[in-house]
């Protein structure tokens, strides 16, 4: 099952699209507060954006800058201003396709399967791994969170994309020092918990207070609880 996030301002338009895009197993949903979209984008870490053009406070062209700031997820624009020039801006905005209104919907279906069948059949990662609303971005290995990136170091990316990609489950200290230095060598053990106080430091200083727990003698957790 694919989320879909519909940008759309026509609320009978928006509620047909989420009806179809159920009705062939995805799970949809539509923006209500047009102020606010990138916490709805947060929130339900979409796999696939319909995205129109002409919205109320911030065009479509704006919606979609911001997003690719923090994610590659693909972005298909509807519109009614399907002229040459808003086609070409579109795909220079970082769309990855343009439907032309008014659209049969049987047509939006297959541009939506056939984007995430070369989006995710191909990668077989979903891209942004998300948690208390920060984003872990798979492609550019960027972190955002309350629209500020995060610099991480190569090592800090990779103990924090496998402990949210075991979200609610411990990691071991060995798991995380094998996804680390892929090596049979020996890696003073030591050098994992340095890693980790300098990655809580960085998350503290965001205001990501709490985001990974220690289980003494155990490893680490992400935990789902109070999310």
């Amino acid at each position: 099952m694919y989320r879909i996030l519909i940008i759309e301002d026509d609320l009978a338009m928006a509620q047909a699209i989420q009806r179809e895009m159920t009705v062939w197993g995805n799970e949809a949903e539509y923006v209500e507060d047009f102020q606010n979209v990138p916490a709805h984008f947060a929130e339900f870490d979409p796999h696939l954006i319909l995205l129109d053009i002409t919205l109320p406070f911030y065009n479509g062209y704006y919606w979609c800058g911001e997003i690719r700031k923090i994610s590659n997820v693909p972005v298909i624009f509807i519109s009614s201003a399907a002229d040459n020039m808003n086609i070409v801006m579109a795909m220079n905005m970082g769309g990855d396709d343009f439907i032309a209104k008014p659209f049969d919907l049987n047509v939006l279906v297959a541009k939506v399967q056939a984007v995430l069948r070369r989006t995710y059949d191909l990668s077989g990662k979903v891209p942004v791994l998300e948690h208390r609303g920060a984003m872990l971005n798979l492609y550019d290995t960027t972190f955002v969170y309350n629209g500020k990136k995060i610099n991480l170091t190569k090592n800090e990316f990779k103990i924090l994309q496998t402990l949210l990609e075991q979200k609610g489950r411990l990691v071991s200290r060995d798991t995380l020092m094998t996804k680390l230095w892929e090596t049979d060598d020996y890696i003073e053990e030591n050098t994992l918990t340095v890693n980790i106080a300098r990655l809580r430091r960085k998350l503290e200083a965001a205001g990501l207070n709490d985001f990974i727990a220690t289980r003494v003698g155990e490893g680490y957790i992400i935990e789902v609880t109070g999310r």
